[in-house]
């Protein structure tokens, strides 16, 4: 497993293992024994990989595992961007791969890459401040689907070598870390220059390859379902969900649409993932 050149010239690097607990834990232990972060962890199978809410992930080998620490990348209200940001650095990572771009290949709110309506990849997003008044570490985990894909989810999942065989995990690593890097630092960048909307250029590109936009959605809430037409992002990156109560904003949850392969259906036990 390697970075590639210009991720590394940027100052990245990586640690590959064959075997883990979970990657997104490695990297906060990474961190708690002083990293500097910018430190991608990667590893052939995860034994206790997680995803969203402390969902088991399921980790066979073949499929990419890696997560990233990165130290004190921005203050803690802008860390939920960074979600968006990775999100939109898969997804240029998979087209650059397999030169499938939107529509076929798109975002689901708040964490998936949906391939034909059906799972791809997802993200954890994590923060830990290491010490009062000290350092935040953020972890930024992802799972694709290279060459295996789950059974029992609320809706379809697919792989990468169904629609380019003989795609390995390192191709893909190399591909996400270079696209990371440089939409992290577009953001930033971004972050700076516009300071009454830091998050507007980073918003504008994810609703481009939104999935279910302007559609009837239902979202799966800790409070019971809620229907409504998904309307965009506000400005801090919580779902506008237009129902008969008016313009909601909502922080979290699980989006469902009505073109999505399967019917909406709950998970089995064990079996969710990012």
């Amino acid at each position: 497993m390697h970075l590639s050149a210009e991720t590394e010239a940027a100052g990245y690097r990586l640690l590959s293992l064959e075997a883990t607990g979970s990657t997104n834990d490695d990297a906060l232990q990474a961190a708690r024994n002083g990293d500097p972060g910018q430190l991608w962890i990667t590893s052939a199978e995860q034994l206790a990989g997680r995803g969203r809410h402390g969902r088991k992930w399921s980790s066979p080998p073949g499929n990419l595992y890696a997560s990233l620490l990165l130290i004190d990348p921005c203050d803690m209200p802008s860390a939920p961007q960074l979600g968006f940001v990775a999100g939109l650095a898969l997804h240029e990572a998979v087209e650059a791969v397999t030169g499938i771009g939107a529509p076929r290949l798109s975002l689901k709110w708040p964490n998936d890459l949906l391939l034909d309506g059906a799972k791809l990849s997802g993200l954890l997003l994590e923060g830990h401040r290491l010490q009062p008044n000290g350092p935040v570490a953020i972890v930024i985990g992802f799972g694709v689907n290279v060459v295996f894909a789950p059974t029992g989810t609320p809706y379809p999942a697919t792989t990468l070598q169904v629609i380019k065989p003989g795609l390995d995990r390192s191709e893909v690593l190399r591909a996400l870390s270079s696209a990371f890097a440089a939409t992290f630092s577009a953001w930033r960048t971004s972050s700076r220059m516009n300071v009454s909307d830091p998050f507007g250029a980073i918003r504008r590109l994810w609703l481009e390859r939104a999935a279910g936009l302007g559609q009837e959605v239902t979202l799966r809430l800790p409070s019971g379902d809620k229907k409504g037409t998904f309307e965009g992002l506000d400005r801090f990156g919580r779902l506008q969900l237009k129902s008969l109560d008016g313009l909601e904003l909502i922080d979290a949850g699980d989006l469902y649409f009505p073109n999505l392969l399967h019917d909406i259906a709950k998970p089995e036990a064990g079996s969710k993932r990012f």
